[in-house]
């Protein structure tokens, strides 16, 4: 069970706010801390402070941790008297009591026409460019199984799949969306029930490796690789970002994957990161 003291506190980080580290001691913290989801940056000679480098990878790791789907509501049924753990973890993912999903479902995008099932019938995902599809019943679509999934962490990457074909063009590619955030567990819920290959396209530091570690690679297992491009150093030459480096903790112990102890070799090399987005001014010609 999540204790309040350690929930109140993770609330605040979840809006934004920067805390002591003295203020959050727990195991939990360590945990969280191990899994890149709070990160610590030094302020002074010896004060460490706590914050979250993607609030959304919090929401996730609440998700599958303790099943808290929302954390505000699950602090409201803590206080009341004699609220039991069950009791508080149903409110917090009660939907109709919240009021808070209204939908459930995930976005889905395509550079060339996918080809799939629906209910048993074809259904092609290609939307235009400057619009996305969305299925609903995504207990009844199937991809075809030749068809290469891409997670995509930040919207404007999966906006414009299109300009970044040149990456995914051996692969039938279908493209989904981290966002509504409120939708991750219904994304993973699928992902775990179809037999499709993953590929996780997110940003190139240790937050991004945390996400897909924790909220993909554990559970789709040998499904699973993180997309490196293969000019990634020139592009942590010309467009890598310090910040990105200096405040997120590098994991504890390697990736386990040949490919991720490289890309966490080369940010520490050049000690920066690279957000997605560089990918987008840096595509290859098609």
């Amino acid at each position: 069970m999540l204790p309040l003291s350690v929930a109140e506190k993770l609330l605040l980080l979840a809006g934004g706010e920067s805390l002591p580290a003295s203020a959050l001691k727990n195991p939990i913290t360590d945990e969280l801390i191990n899994d890149n989801i709070v990160a610590e940056r030094i302020t002074g000679r010896t004060r460490r402070s706590l914050y979250l480098p993607h609030r959304e990878a919090l929401a996730a790791w609440l998700y599958n941790r303790f099943q808290i789907n929302d954390l505000a509501n699950y602090i409201e049924a803590l206080k009341e008297e004699n609220t039991t753990r069950a009791r508080a973890v149903d409110v917090a993912n009660n939907s109709k009591l919240l009021g808070g999903r209204t939908y459930k479902g995930f976005l889905l995008n395509s550079f060339a026409p996918v080809q799939g099932t629906l209910h048993g019938q074809p259904f092609i995902v290609h939307p235009p460019e400057g619009t996305f599809q969305f299925v609903y019943d995504y207990e009844a679509y199937r991809p075809d199984s030749s068809v290469v999934i891409v997670g995509v962490e930040n919207m404007e990457s999966f906006r414009f799949v299109g300009r970044q074909a040149t990456y995914f063009a051996a692969h039938s590619t279908l493209f989904v969306s981290r966002y509504p955030q409120e939708q991750a567990h219904d994304l993973m819920k699928w992902l775990r029930s179809i037999p499709n290959n993953y590929i996780h396209f997110g940003d190139f530091d240790f937050a991004g490796i945390g996400i897909y570690l924790n909220e993909y690679k554990k559970h789709l297992g040998e499904r699973a690789s993180f997309f490196i491009p293969d000019h990634l150093e020139v592009l942590l030459e010309r467009h890598g970002n310090r910040a990105l480096y200096d405040q997120q903790k590098a994991p504890a112990t390697p990736a386990g994957e040949p490919a991720l102890d490289q890309l966490v070799a080369l940010l520490h090399k050049y000690k920066m990161g690279l957000e997605q987005e560089a990918l987008l001014i840096a595509a290859p010609e098609q």
